[in-house]
């Protein structure tokens, strides 16, 4: 009997790497309830692509996408099982939601979603006939421990509750907003960034911009070249 090689993994590596969130419940309930590998690996892997996205309704990916994935086709490997059927087992458990759906050359594409509120919503949609045209997926946005990785530096266990905190509070488009205005003024630490965001959310966004913008125009009226300037 050949002696299988075991194919090592070389560790975590130092500094930057992206994060992905994923509910604890899929560790200590769906996990423990997954008796096949290559479900097993379906399943994360999928539940990671989701995660990393933003959508209006719902994130959702197909079959041929998830075929694209690197990672999945390494951990598909040369089996004879393939994706559609691993795909059909983690419907058949619950952990995804597929819904069918035609798109405009005439084919029918199978969308999967995770089985989430929202995620049972979309899918329930689009059995009704729904048109989910403008729920299509936006671009991936780093989520916030990433961001925090990429422009301050490693992350502790209790910073990691408070940014957790922040990402459900706030919506990520100012998060990656607030970190931005940090690094511009050279002021890369959490206090400072989650003091922009309670700022916003106090005063209102777009009216602290406004009053910027103000302040700004009336500066340059009245300062050094403010003799230049018809007023």
């Amino acid at each position: 009997m050949t002696e299988r090689v075991l194919r090592t993994f070389s560790g975590f590596p130092a500094g930057q790497t992206a994060m992905v969130t994923l509910p604890d419940i899929v560790f200590t309930e769906l996990v423990p309830l997954i008796d096949d590998l290559l479900e097993l690996r379906v399943t994360l892997l999928s539940l990671r692509r989701l995660a990393q996205m933003r959508a209006e309704v719902a994130p959702w990916i197909t079959a041929a996408e998830l075929r694209d994935d690197p990672a999945m086709r390494a951990a598909l490997g040369d089996g004879d099982t393939p994706l559609d059927a691993v795909l059909a087992r983690a419907v058949a458990r619950g952990t995804l939601l597929v819904a069918r759906r035609e798109v405009a050359d005439g084919t029918v594409e199978h969308r999967y979603f995770a089985n989430s509120p929202r995620g049972r919503a979309a899918v329930d949609a689009l059995r009704r006939g729904v048109d989910l045209a403008r729920a299509e997926r936006i671009a991936a946005r780093p989520n916030i421990f990433a961001l925090y990785e990429q422009n301050i530096g490693p992350l502790t266990a209790l910073l990691s509750e408070e940014l957790k905190e922040a990402e459900a509070t706030y919506p990520a488009a100012w998060v990656e907003e607030a970190f931005r205005e940090a690094v511009s003024r050279n002021k890369r630490n959490w206090k400072y960034i989650h003091a922009i965001l309670k700022r916003w959310q106090t005063e209102g966004k777009d009216e602290i911009h406004r009053r910027d913008r103000a302040t700004d125009t009336q500066r340059y009226i009245t300062g050094e070249y403010g003799d230049l300037i018809q007023h």
